[in-house]
């Protein structure tokens, strides 16, 4: 890693790819910013008369998740078509604006408002299409690596949240977190507005991408194997990180005592669901490189046989016992952990098949992991609704990894004896 960020030493543009990462990380943070204070609000709203069922709580901490999706798709088109700092500058307006929104309708707000906020933070979430683009333009091939590792960094940004919003939450009620967020939101925008610039035509030539390269690529069936990988790994880790708090809440509220926090008030356990949240997410998020590095070593797909593998195994058994409060965590951090290792297994992968066309193909990928993310989130809330407990939502959970891993085992021949001979890498 130290002679990666050597080798970056003339290169590029760094205030670019700092800015880059800036923008993401705090966007990222925005854009899970409901997960964590889902209590806070749901007691808000219901001291106002609204009683907010699961099903409605699902939809509400979804909705971001599923906006950011299908957004970034469409900002990917604004950084063809308006360059990458203008796309980032509007939707980071965009998700200011929403962020004050909620901060001054306060207590007052109403669901429906929040649906609007929710999808005003969609624009967080697909910040990912332009912050990546625009760092790795002004760098060559041979360092696209350790660029966009550095500016994709940024999915520590839920970690942020989870530390806490919670805390400012407890202290000054959770709109001072809205407030919080916009204003350190509206800083990003600033030093963003000054440090990034798009690459010139010297550095980068710009390849716009058209509306037939994407259903082109939808019709090659190995785009929608992809899909499916990824909306396990990446939309099961970002769709637990959306649903943490509210599974700790509900799930282990009355069994803080067996981790030694009997004497905390109710809103000191908020803020520890907060930080075990916290540990299971920086798991996901700290990992992802560290599954691409084993991907590099033994190959992604004998990779991801063993990472979701281990994620059914371990959501079975957290379906079909009662674990205690501690055992829970650990359970938790493990699932977490093994799936941001499936997301850096699956990005082995999909540069050696698509390489041309990766581009477009993040784009499509990473629209298919928020759409997983969206589908978890409801289906857990649909769970909670349906028996007053959480078991089906695992069980259906495990049910599509052991789906992706039997998919794994249909196209693994395939693969190795077609692009994978010629693909430069382990497969």
């Amino acid at each position: 890693m130290a002679s990666g960020f050597k080798a970056l030493k003339g290169q590029g543009h760094w205030p670019t790819l700092f800015a880059a990462f800036l923008y993401f990380d705090f966007s990222f943070m925005v854009w899970t910013m409901l997960g964590p204070l889902s209590t806070e609000i749901t007691e808000s709203l219901a001291a106002g008369g609204f009683m907010m069922s699961p099903s409605q709580k699902a939809t509400l901490l979804s909705l971001p998740i599923l906006s950011g999706a299908l957004l970034r798709i469409l900002l990917g088109f604004g950084v063809d078509k308006l360059g990458a700092k203008k796309t980032a500058l509007i939707a980071q307006a965009v998700v200011i604006s929403s962020l004050f929104f909620a901060y001054l309708q306060g207590e007052s707000i109403t669901y429906s408002q929040l649906l609007v906020v929710a999808l005003g933070l969609g624009f967080a979430g697909a910040s990912f299409a332009v912050a990546l683009p625009q760092a790795g333009q002004w760098y060559p091939p041979k360092l696209q690596g350790i660029v966009l590792g550095i500016a994709g960094a940024g999915n520590i940004g839920v970690v942020i949240d989870f530390l806490f919003a919670p805390k400012i939450a407890e202290l000054w009620g959770w709109q001072a977190v809205f407030l919080v967020g916009g204003i350190l939101s509206t800083i990003i925008f600033i030093a963003y507005m000054f440090m990034a610039k798009d690459a010139p035509a010297s550095v980068y030539t710009p390849r716009p991408k058209k509306i037939k390269d994407y259903f082109k690529l939808l019709k090659d069936k190995d785009t929608w194997w992809f899909n499916l990988f990824y909306a396990v790994s990446f939309g099961g880790f970002v769709g637990f990180a959306g649903y943490m708090k509210v599974y700790l809440m509900n799930t282990y509220q009355a069994d803080m005592s067996a981790f030694g926090l009997d004497m905390l008030d109710e809103s000191n356990v908020k803020v520890i669901a907060g930080y075990f949240g916290a540990l299971c997410i920086f798991a996901g998020a700290v990992l992802r490189p560290v599954g691409g590095n084993i991907a590099d070593k033994i190959g992604g797909i004998k990779s991801l046989y063993f990472f979701f593998g281990t994620v059914a195994i371990l959501a079975i058994v957290n379906a079909t016992m009662h674990l205690p409060f501690y055992i829970a965590i650990i359970v938790l951090f493990l699932i977490m952990a093994n799936l941001g290792m499936a997301n850096g297994a699956v990005f082995q992968l999909v540069p050696q098949r698509f390489g041309k066309d990766i581009g477009i193909m993040t784009g499509i990928i990473g629209a298919a992991g928020g759409l997983g993310g969206t589908a978890l989130i409801k289906t857990l809330g649909w769970s909670k609704g349906a028996f007053d407990g959480y078991a089906a939502g695992f069980v259906i959970f495990a049910c599509v990894v052991l789906l992706a891993v039997a998919g794994i085992s249909f196209v693994k021949t395939r693969w190795r004896t077609t692009w994978g001979v010629q693909a430069g890498g382990i497969i």
